[in-house]
């Protein structure tokens, strides 16, 4: 039998974003073919540089080729579960960790400080900051949500951002930039700033992704405050299918950034 560890195991599947639009890419996926599942077993096998994935005892590579390895045993599992539930064809979009590890050693691992920069320079445009100056109620309900965050990243790490009323850009003060680079370095590895990316681009606020990142607020508490702006114009205006669709295939990502995140740090 060819060995298919040798190939890419996910098909044509492009395991980075191949569209912006979670749900169309998912769409874009389900036109394409399956391979079929060609192991029966998942394992996990511990070397000096980590616990790597096995199928059938044969070594998972990336789509570059490379040992598909994590720091942590417990996130070796969650990469092992995702291959063992699949069933009779193998589904890339069921598989949002491994799709995720294998972001974080083929493209981050060799990109880590450019990734880092692209979420400081996401602070400097955070959604928090920006705020409506109309109606009433959705100032308020910007102002319950979000100032506590901005109060919470002041007194813990020094970074005071100030707000900006409407959507004209206003560039942040420098040392609160540094002070939140001086507090996301604590995260600079491959698959923690990977995490964390995939947290501040889904939820437009690298301010939320360093509060998620310290348990400053829990998961669901994080997407509700990312969704503030959408939940009151869903409540006036009305929502629609897709768009639900699109912010559940969002959540999926999301939660399985935090998974991964977690299981990085176990003992947390």
């Amino acid at each position: 039998m060819r060995d298919e560890l040798d190939k890419d195991i996910f098909g044509t599947f492009v395991p980075e974003h191949s569209h912006e639009d979670p749900v169309r890419r998912a769409q874009i996926q389900m036109k394409r073919p399956l391979p079929k599942r060609f192991y029966k077993d998942a394992s996990i096998a511990e070397g000096l540089e980590g616990f790597s994935v096995l199928l059938d005892g044969k070594l998972v590579k990336t789509p570059a080729k490379k040992a598909l390895t994590l720091p942590t045993r417990e996130a070796a599992e969650l990469v092992v579960a995702e291959w063992a539930a699949q069933g009779e064809h193998i589904d890339p979009a069921k598989m949002p960790i491994t799709k995720l590890a294998n972001t974080a050693i083929d493209a981050v691992a060799i990109s880590l400080d450019d990734v880092f920069d692209e979420i400081v320079r996401f602070a400097g445009n955070d959604l928090l900051c920006y705020r409506a100056d109309a109606p009433k109620e959705l100032v308020e309900r910007q102002a319950k949500s979000w100032d506590p965050v901005l109060a919470w990243i002041a007194a813990a790490h020094q970074a005071r951002f100030i707000l900006v009323e409407g959507v004209m850009h206003q560039a942040q003060p420098a040392a609160a930039i540094a002070a939140y680079a001086a507090a996301l370095n604590a995260y600079r590895e491959p698959f923690r700033i990977s995490c964390l990316n995939v947290v501040t681009t889904l939820t437009g606020s690298a301010v939320l992704a360093l509060a998620f990142a310290e348990s400053a607020f829990d998961l669901d508490t994080v997407w509700a405050l990312a969704h503030v702006d959408e939940d009151w114009t869903s409540e006036h205006w009305g929502s629609d299918e897709e768009a639900e669709a699109r912010r559940e295939a969002r959540y999926a990502e999301y939660a399985a950034a935090a998974a991964l995140f977690a299981a990085l740090d176990p003992a947390i």
